[in-house]
């Protein structure tokens, strides 16, 4: 009686501790989430109630981390105690996504070749937010993206350096960048801050040989080139 007493209480933890890590996740992704809870997270996609924190551990010891796990078979992973072919599902479902959604990111690109294109692109990710967003949307030579670095800023103006916009560009190899920021109060119009801004950029820009190629302001239904308005 003892036992059975242990196991439900021990499956109460579990369910409580699943239901934790799920709203965790809900809130705010995997953002601080350490590699043995994404595991545990996945393998209790295959397991009821059942408490998966310790075999995510010695999955994550034992393949040595997150990327191990993931590229392991399934014979691999049961391997672990406590893992068995039904909660490895969960894992290898999630790897088999990742490979399909970074195939597709790499043969869909977007091409940014104009104000109006960038706007249209950028307008429902930053131009509906009630705080002010920086991005810098790295581009290649034919002016495909290659990626979009965003960072928030406070209701009135955006923290901006050099350094960080650049160190941007250069990890990801980008032949130019757009920069591009949001006006939550509805006026594209830049201010002496963001005329400021923007040609300390394109200054820092010509020593590392990466052009910005225009600072676009945007609101939720206009937009203003500062290279259309001969700022850049």
């Amino acid at each position: 009686m003892s036992d059975d007493k242990n196991t439900i209480e021990n499956q109460h933890r579990g369910v409580g501790h699943r239901s934790r890590l799920r709203e965790k996740f809900l809130k705010s992704g995997l953002d601080g989430f350490l590699d043995y809870e994404i595991i545990e997270l996945l393998l209790t996609l295959g397991t009821p109630r059942k408490d998966c924190k310790q075999p995510a551990k010695d999955a994550i010891n034992k393949f040595k981390g997150l990327a191990g796990v993931l590229n392991s078979t399934i014979e691999e992973l049961q391997q672990v105690k406590g893992i068995g072919p039904s909660n490895a599902f969960g894992i290898k479902l999630f790897q088999a996504v990742l490979e399909k959604y970074f195939r597709e990111k790499l043969n869909s690109k977007i091409l940014l070749d104009s104000a109006v294109a960038t706007f249209e692109y950028l307008r429902e990710k930053i131009g509906r937010k009630n705080r002010e967003h920086f991005t810098v949307l790295c581009l290649d030579t034919r002016n495909n993206l290659i990626d979009n670095v965003v960072s928030v800023g406070t209701l009135n103006a955006s923290l901006v350096h050099p350094r960080e916009v650049f160190n941007q560009a250069i990890l990801n190899h980008a032949s130019h960048v757009i920069v591009a920021h949001n006006h939550p109060s509805g006026d594209p119009l830049p201010s002496e801050d963001d005329v400021a801004t923007t040609r300390r950029l394109v200054e820092a820009g010509k020593i590392l040989g990466i052009a910005v190629v225009d600072h676009i302001i945007v609101t939720k239904d206009n937009y203003c080139s500062l290279k259309e308005r001969g700022i850049i």
